[in-house]
């Protein structure tokens, strides 16, 4: 629950639940006042006349004299929940953080089954993922058709990545092992740079492809996607894949009409390989939202905040409706 006045309330976590041993403070207030009450009740009872006790009690205040004692037991919980330290999560940029965009140029990525080809759509959604991405995080790019290229290195300019995102071209066959290990040794070498006493900072895949791997033949391979996948997930780096295209994707080859539906299982493979997330987008449109998804995933890491100022001035504005009703009610503070 949220109130804008008094900041966050929540219960989901607590730095320091040690404190709760106060709630045992609001037992013994509770329990004293109860008890009070019985004896005070027994000793009017005792010596009290109760017809004319009856004809002259007020009644009204009878019914709202216990309501301060209730108020401060309330404000002593509300006041020990504070001092346990509730947290909520927050969710805030990243500013250490190294992506690298991997994207398929093979020749079935001139395939028109995604307006005006994949080629074009997979640029646009690229370059839009590069603008939205939050500022501090390192950007790379590589390409890959039957050999991987590093076109940029890790870095925060967005200008420059952009440049070569609009340069990408097609090429012959499909490499996606060696893209991922091109990618891996890109992580390595800026991680080297901008490691700290923490250790390297945390290190994402986004492999774009729209096909099965062809160099080499078979994913297992020393050089292969799933090898590689597998040393990604040794060096802690996922990889969030994303799966191009329709079924009834084709290309000209030779005056010959090439189909080249698109291949997700391989996509799924790698990924659930390495420990990060496959995705499907068969539209422009899906492929936008895939990578907004990615930009919410990666741009942002959720930390716990500190909740207690919300239950602190609640507490004491209740603390303070107890010493008012016992004025107001029983012409005394609470107690």
């Amino acid at each position: 629950m949220n109130v804008p006045l008094l900041g966050p309330l929540t219960l989901s976590g607590f730095a320091h639940p040690w404190w709760w041993l106060l709630l045992l403070v609001a037992c013994a207030v509770s329990g004293l006042y109860i008890v009070a009450q019985f004896a005070r009740r027994a000793k009017v009872m005792r010596f009290a006349n109760m017809e004319l006790l009856a004809s002259i009690a007020p009644t009204e205040s009878q019914r709202w004299r216990h309501l301060p004692a209730v108020l401060l037991v309330a404000a002593l919980v509300l006041l020990t929940t504070a001092a346990a330290g509730p947290t909520h999560d927050v969710r805030i940029p990243r500013n250490r953080a190294v992506i690298m965009l991997v994207i398929d140029v093979s020749q079935s990525m001139r395939a028109s089954d995604v307006a005006p080809s994949r080629m074009a759509a997979a640029q646009d959604a690229a370059k839009q993922f590069a603008d939205e991405l939050t500022p501090g995080i390192n950007l790379g790019l590589i390409a890959y058709g039957g050999t991987a290229a590093l076109l940029v290195a890790p870095t925060t300019n967005r200008a420059a990545m952009k440049q070569e995102i609009d340069k990408l071209h097609t090429q012959d066959r499909t490499a996606t092992g060696e893209a991922i290990f091109t990618a891996l040794q890109a992580i390595a070498t800026v991680g080297a740079v901008l490691g700290d006493s923490n250790g390297p900072p945390p290190a994402r895949i986004v492999l774009f492809s729209d096909g099965k791997e062809t160099v080499p033949s078979n994913p297992n391979s020393p050089r292969g996607a799933y090898t590689a996948a597998r040393a990604a997930k040794e060096q802690g780096v996922p990889i969030s894949t994303i799966s191009f295209g329709t079924p009834y994707g084709y290309v000209d080859i030779a005056d010959q009409r090439v189909p080249v539906p698109v291949d997700d299982e391989t996509m799924r493979k790698v990924a659930e390989i390495s420990g990060g997330t496959s995705y499907n987008a068969a539209t422009a449109a899906q492929l936008g939202d895939v990578y907004a998804t990615l930009q919410q995933q990666i741009g942002y890491e959720t930390i716990r905040g500190n909740a207690s100022a919300g239950w602190l001035t609640l507490g004491t504005v209740v603390l303070a409706l107890a010493a008012v009703a016992g004025l107001r009610i029983n012409r005394r503070l609470p107690g």
